[in-house]
C-alpha cells in the first residue's frame, strides 16, 4: 500500500479499543518475557516452484519452531489444507493457526506487537507490501490485520509502509535502521523525517539512528536485523566481514559505515553504545553469492537464544561464545537452516514475537 503518508495516525479497532487513558504504546525488547512465537509456514509455488527445495525449506521452518517450543508456544501460521501434511514434521508443541500464508517471513509480515503501561497489546500494522512489490504477498499482506481479529486487538495503523525486520529497538525508546530499508519510493512517499516520526510512533521510539544501507541489491534493501541487534539497552552486536572485502563489496561497505555510526552515536539517555563484534564465516556449507550467513540474525525466546551455524567451526564456536557471555541466563541452541539463508534471510526473519504482559 503506496502513498503519501498521512500527518496523523489512524487506528482500525478490531475490537474494545485499548485502555486510552495510557496511550503510550511500545515494542518491548526481545529478551523481555515473551506469551508465544509466531512463525509462518511457507507454501507459495510461485517463490519457491522447486518441490523438492520447498519441503526442505518447510523442515528448517519446523526445525525452528520445534527448538522455540521447548521453551515456550509456538503458533504456525497457514491455510488449513496444508496442516495435515506440516504435522509430520512439526511437534506438538506447535499450535497451528488457520491463517493462510505466502512465504515464511513473519518477522516482517506477522503481528508487531506493542504494549502499554497499563497492560494492553495492540498491534501496529506496517502494511507489508512484499519490499516493495518485489514478492507475491496475497495472503503475507493480511496476516497481521488476521491476527488482530482473531486476538481481539485493536490495529494501530499510521500508514506506514515496511516491514519490522528492518528496525531494531532497545524497547527503551532508541530505534536503528538502514534508510534504504524506508525512505524508499516503493515503500513510503515522503521526507525522511515524516517516516522516522511515523516509525517512532508505531514502536514506542523517541530517537531514530539511521544508517544510509544499500539500496536495490537484495529483496530487503539491507534489513538492520541481519547486520547489527539490541542485545540489550546500550550494547549492540554487529557482524563484520574482513577489511579487505570492503572495496569490492557494497554491503561489506555498508557494515563499516553503520559501525561506524553507531560508534559515534548515543541513545535516548545520551549514553554511548557498547559495539560488540562478531566476525563473518568463511568456511561454510553454502557459497551462493546471496546466501544469508548472518549470526546476528537470532531470535530470543523464553531461556532461550536461537541462532544459525553454517559450518565454519571456528566462527560457529566463536559466535556460540559470544552469544553465551551476552545472554548468560539462556541456552544457546545452533540450528543448520541453510534453507532459509538460501532464501535470503534468518531464524529472526523467520519468528515474530507477543511480549507478555
Amino acid at each position: 500500500m503506496l502513498g503519501t503518508l498521512a500527518a496523523l495516525p489512524s487506528f482500525t479497532a478490531c475490537a474494545a479499543p485499548a485502555d486510552m487513558t495510557n496511550p503510550k504504546f511500545w515494542m518491548p525488547e526481545e529478551r523481555d518475557p515473551h506469551e508465544r512465537t509466531f512463525m509462518q509456514w511457507p507454501v507459495s509455488t510461485v517463490v519457491h516452484p522447486d518441490p523438492v527445495f520447498l519441503d526442505m525449506l518447510q523442515q528448517s521452518i519446523a526445525d525452528v519452531a520445534n527448538a522455540i517450543a521447548e521453551f515456550e508456544p509456538v503458533v504456525m501460521l497457514m491455510d488449513k489444507q496444508f496442516e495435515s501434511a506440516a504435522r509430520k514434521k512439526l511437534s506438538d508443541g506447535v499450535e497451528v493457526w488457520d491463517i493462510p500464508t505466502d512465504d515464511l517471513w513473519c518477522r516482517d509480515a506477522g503481528p508487531c506487537f506493542v504494549r502499554n503501561e497499563a497492560g494492553d497489546l495492540a498491534i501496529s500494522h506496517f502494511n507489508f507490501n512484499g519490499w516493495g512489490d518485489k514478492q507475491v504477498h496475497g495472503n503475507d499482506g493480511k496476516i497481521a490485520a488476521a491476527i488482530a481479529r482473531r486476538m481481539g486487538l485493536p490495529l494501530r495503523d499510521n500508514g506506514l509502509v515496511g516491514e519490522p525486520g528492518g528496525l531494531e529497538s532497545d524497547g527503551e525508546g532508541t530505534v536503528i535502521a538502514h534508510e534504504s530499508s524506508w525512505v524508499i519510493d516503493n515503500r513510503n512517499m515522503g521526507t525522511r523525517a515524516d517516516i522516522e516520526a511515523k516509525i517512532l510512533e508505531a514502536v514506542g521510539g523517541k530517537k531514530m539512528i539511521w544508517a544510509p544501507g544499500v539500496k536495490a541489491l537484495d529483496i530487503t534493501d539491507y534489513h538492520i536485523d541481519a547486520l547489527a541487534r539490541f542485545t540489550e539497552p546500550g550494547t549492540i552486536l554487529i557482524q563484520l566481514p574482513d577489511e579487505e572485502d570492503v572495496r569490492g563489496d557494497p554491503f561489506a561497505a555498508s557494515a563499516y559505515e553503520t559501525h561506524d555510526i553507531l560508534a559515534a552515536a548515543s541513545d535516548t539517555n545520551g549514553k554511548k553504545f557498547e559495539i560488540i563484534v562478531l566476525p563473518q564465516p568463511y568456511d561454510i556449507r553454502v557459497e551462493a553469492e546471496d546466501f544469508v550467513a548472518s549470526y546476528v540474525n537470532y531470535y530470543v525466546c523464553n531461556g532461550a537464544v536461537i541462532a544459525a551455524q553454517f559450518g565454519d567451526r571456528e566462527v560457529d564456536a566463536e559466535a556460540k561464545e559470544t552469544l553465551s557471555e551476552l545472554y548468560p541466563d539462556r541456552e544457546i541452541v545452533m540450528l543448520n537452516v541453510d534453507p532459509i539463508g538460501e532464501c535470503g534471510g534468518g531464524i529472526h526473519c523467520a519468528t515474530q514475537q507477543q511480549p507478555k504482559v
